[in-house]
């Protein structure tokens, strides 16, 4: 009789099926062409929290870095908006620089700043804040492209 997979990796692993889905904003605070900002409050009740880590919890910087991302993403698609479908998905091509100043703890509000700072065949070089009560937790440089589908 065959026995379970060892690697959390393989499709029938019992773990697999385990996917975060986070959503990672509230709310878009404002939009221009070439930037956006949104607010997010990290719950105390979410899932995540439960191991990282027991006693002590903080939003993992995974998900910080995902919330900055999906921002450039909605900026693209706000950039895009009445000039019809873009010709493709954006995807995240390069990260750079990425720092974290401070823990976010549950309960946290924070504000999500993306903005353009260049374009050049299909890519957009973007920058991305994360602030609490003003003040920088984590900043990070990314690239986005278009991959056509």
């Amino acid at each position: 009789m065959p026995s379970a997979p060892d690697s959390p990796f393989e499709p029938s692993h019992p773990s697999s099926s385990r996917i975060v889905r986070v959503p990672v904003r509230d709310e878009i605070v404002s939009q221009t062409a070439d930037a956006l900002v949104a607010k997010r409050t990290w719950r105390a009740e979410e899932d995540f929290y439960k191991g990282h880590y027991p006693g002590a919890p903080i939003t993992p910087g995974v998900l910080l870095c995902e919330s900055v991302f999906q921002a450039g993403a909605l900026l693209l698609a706000g950039k895009f908006a009445g000039q019809g479908k873009p010709e493709g998905v954006p995807l995240l091509a390069k990260v750079e620089n990425v720092r974290f100043r401070s823990p976010v703890y549950p309960g946290d509000t924070i504000t999500i700043d993306v903005k353009i700072n260049e374009t050049a065949g299909g890519f957009y070089l973007m920058t991305g804040h994360i602030k609490k009560r003003r003040q920088a937790r984590s900043e990070r440089r990314f690239l986005r492209g278009l991959e056509n589908t």
